[in-house]
């Protein structure tokens, strides 16, 4: 396992490259939780992600062989992000084989740092695989997104930076995919600051370092499936669970509902965007996976770098969870001015309507109904409440969609 002394060179190679991101603190977290609460915002990061730390500082180690030759890496896109920034840095080529489904944002990132991108596999794991098999036909030099010493030393400055930033600390809570960013950052807590418990959180959807954690032997997942693609890893390395096992104090997992409930409180209240790998701590307090009333506690938000439309998708469940927006199909009789009346109802208790559709066709309607599929704004349960009354004491028949 690495030691204190290789974070702390590592920090010095990235000194001047990487941000030193800002850690702040969250007083509306705090006030509702119990707890004082402090973001460090590695969302903010060059190439909106820890995983430049790793990857360049790996890329700072390599010889000038195999620099000449190139590098190959395998991500489902941060680790590639930084990988391909960093082979910019030092003028050498890189290939980055991403899985399929890697959102358009996270490619475009890639490309635009030179790198070359290959797309393979339905997950990060069969693109790894196929990432292994094309840096030794080809003679390049794999670079691992988390199981490599140099790369662990590189995200472990994120730990530094934070003990920097903040004195008194009783826990910090990290996100697991594969383990790097827990494993470098842990080595560097428990060496300056071992009273302070480190707690991972992992996908519901993507939970084998949890799993293989709590039983002690490696027990890898069939399948991955989990918004936070940032985390989405579905084997466990034996060298990461042995970091892990030495090191975390307790691992969490959060589903899916909860880490977007995480992503829209950040959007909302705090004004930062986050993906859902960087979510997910959050994601375990709000939802009550961790014990954290009047303790100081710090999550750091590992990437900023989510898809545009899976940050719609999330924005507009998140609107109908908190009661502020209604989906409803509402039946009437079709002849001229049951419409108007419809929208009348919705006029006069102030609901705005935002998108409409209309369907006098379908094979499940009675002669002469028609459906109305409708989605206006609220303000609330109550207001909810009174326009559902409304509707009732006017005859309609209607379901919430």
């Amino acid at each position: 396992m690495i030691k204190l002394k290789d974070i702390q060179e590592a920090k010095q190679t990235l000194n001047g490259v990487v941000h030193y991101t800002p850690l702040a603190h969250a007083p509306i977290l705090s006030k509702n939780l119990n707890a004082n609460i402090y973001l460090k915002k590695e969302n903010l990061q060059l190439t909106g992600s820890f995983k430049l730390r790793g990857a360049f500082n790996k890329i700072a180690s390599l010889n000038d062989k195999e620099k000449e030759l190139g590098v190959v890496a395998a991500s489902a896109g941060n680790h590639a992000q930084g990988l391909a920034y960093s082979a910019n840095h030092y003028k050498i080529d890189a290939t980055i084989i991403m899985p399929e489904a890697t959102p358009l944002t996270k490619v475009s990132g890639v490309k635009s740092y030179g790198a070359q991108v290959i797309l393979h596999g339905a997950n990060y794991d069969e693109a790894y695989e196929y990432a292994i098999s094309y840096a030794k036909e080809n003679n390049k030099t794999f670079v691992h997104p988390f199981a490599d010493d140099i790369v662990i030393a590189g995200q472990g400055t994120v730990a530094l930076e934070i003990l920097e930033q903040l004195e008194n600390i009783d826990m910090i809570i990290i996100p697991i995919g594969g383990g790097g960013l827990i494993s470098g950052m842990a080595v560097a807590i428990k060496e300056l600051k071992p009273n302070i418990r480190i707690i991972g959180v992992v996908a519901q959807g993507a939970n084998a370092m949890k799993n293989s954690y709590e039983n002690k032997k490696i027990l890898n997942s069939k399948r991955v499936k989990t918004i936070a693609d940032g985390i989405a890893v579905r084997d466990v390395t034996p060298r990461m669970l042995e970091y892990t096992m030495s090191l975390v104090d307790e691992i969490v997992e959060v589903e899916d509902k909860e880490i977007a409930s995480a992503i829209l409180f950040l959007l909302e209240k705090q004004k930062i965007v986050v993906e859902g790998a960087g979510a997910v701590g959050l994601a375990a307090i709000m939802h009550g996976k961790i014990d954290i009333e009047s303790k100081t506690v710090v999550l750091p938000l590992s990437g900023g770098n989510i898809d545009v439309t899976m940050l719609s998708l999330i924005i507009e469940k998140g609107l109908v969870k908190s009661n502020r927006k209604m989906n409803m199909i509402v039946t009437l009789i079709d002849k001229p001015g049951s419409l108007r009346k419809l929208t009348d109802i919705f006029t006069l208790n102030d609901a705005n309507i935002v998108q409409i559709d209309y369907d006098r066709n379908s094979v499940q309607l009675d002669f002469g109904d028609a459906n109305v599929t409708i989605s206006i704004e609220t303000k609330g349960e109550e207001h909810q409440n009174i326009i559902r009354t409304k509707l009732d004491q006017n005859g309609y028949r209607f379901k919430e969609i």
